[in-house]
């Protein structure tokens, strides 16, 4: 038998807020820059973000993406430098494309486009990273988790 007590403890420990887990594919000329200028200017965002670094946003697979997104992560930030300042001349313009198709394919899926979200941030915008991270999180907090977090589980 459960008194009145334990059954309220149980009810009070269940409302959880959901917070979304974020994966950032960062350029590291400029979007992971940005992201340490943030960090050093000690501007706030919130810590559900881990960062992978890449030399360059166009080395990024959509493969990855992909296997991020099936394996738990709530969105998936894609970050390089503006068009026309990739380091590597058109890095940024091969990401673009990259990322398109990769839209495509998640709608054709039934999967929500908006949980990939690609940005360019230069290397002296860490205001403008800090808001894209706040900007994201509050976007996947009102979308809820991610529908695939289950159904791909081993």
């Amino acid at each position: 038998m459960v008194s009145s007590l334990q059954t309220n403890e149980v009810t009070a420990t269940d409302t959880t807020v959901f917070e979304p887990r974020l994966i950032a594919f960062l350029c590291n000329w400029c979007t992971y820059t940005g992201a340490d200028l943030a960090g050093t200017s000690r501007l706030q965002y919130p810590p559900n973000i881990r960062v992978i670094r890449l030399m360059c946003s166009g080395a990024l697979d959509p493969v990855y993406v992909l296997k991020a997104l099936l394996e738990g992560a709530d969105g998936v930030l894609i970050g390089g430098c503006h068009p026309g300042d990739c380091h590597y001349v058109s890095g940024n313009y091969k990401a673009r494309r990259r990322v398109a198709i990769l839209k495509e394919i998640l709608t054709q899926m039934g999967f929500d486009e908006d949980r990939v979200w690609l940005r360019w941030i230069s290397a002296s915008e860490g205001r403008l990273f800090a808001d894209t991270v706040e900007e994201m999180v509050t976007a996947l907090r009102a979308k809820g988790p991610n529908p695939l977090k289950g159904v791909w589980a081993i």
